[in-house]
């Protein structure tokens, strides 16, 4: 079981900023989770709105570069883009690729699009925490 999971999209702006709350939650302190992007922007204040209303703070994370993220801490990948060509690289290493509509599109930027987003998200952490952590 990977003790490490990045998840990967091109603005590291909301859904991989969402999914690593989220796992980070889900998870616990025993899993490394981090999260970048192939051209990182901002945290959309959307994202932050829609993890708080179910008592998650991200408000602290910022956007990151993919080549920031050491590959020798990455056990798995974990793709987000739908419409967007995703990040490549980590050769070798395990990859998921989870197609999420990204939220903060110019028509779908709206509060109901990060919750649609943030409960995809959810639901996928934890059919992912029920294949790596069996009761």
């Amino acid at each position: 079981m990977p003790q490490s999971i990045l998840f990967l999209c091109v603005a590291n702006s909301a859904r991989s900023q969402m999914a690593e709350g989220l796992a980070r939650a889900r998870l616990g302190p025993g899993v490394h989770v981090q999260s970048a992007g192939s051209e990182p922007s901002r945290l959309n204040p959307l994202a932050v709105d829609a993890m708080r209303e179910i008592g998650i703070d991200i408000s602290s994370h910022r956007a990151k570069a993919v080549e920031s993220i050491d590959p020798g801490h990455v056990g798995l990948v974990v793709t987000l883009c739908a419409e967007e060509v995703c990040p490549t690289g980590f050769a070798g290493v395990p990859r998921l690729h989870w197609p999420i509509l990204d939220p903060a599109s110019p028509d779908r930027n709206t509060i109901e699009a990060f919750r649609a987003a943030r409960d995809d998200l959810a639901r996928r952490i934890e059919e992912l925490s029920a294949g790596l952590f069996p009761d």
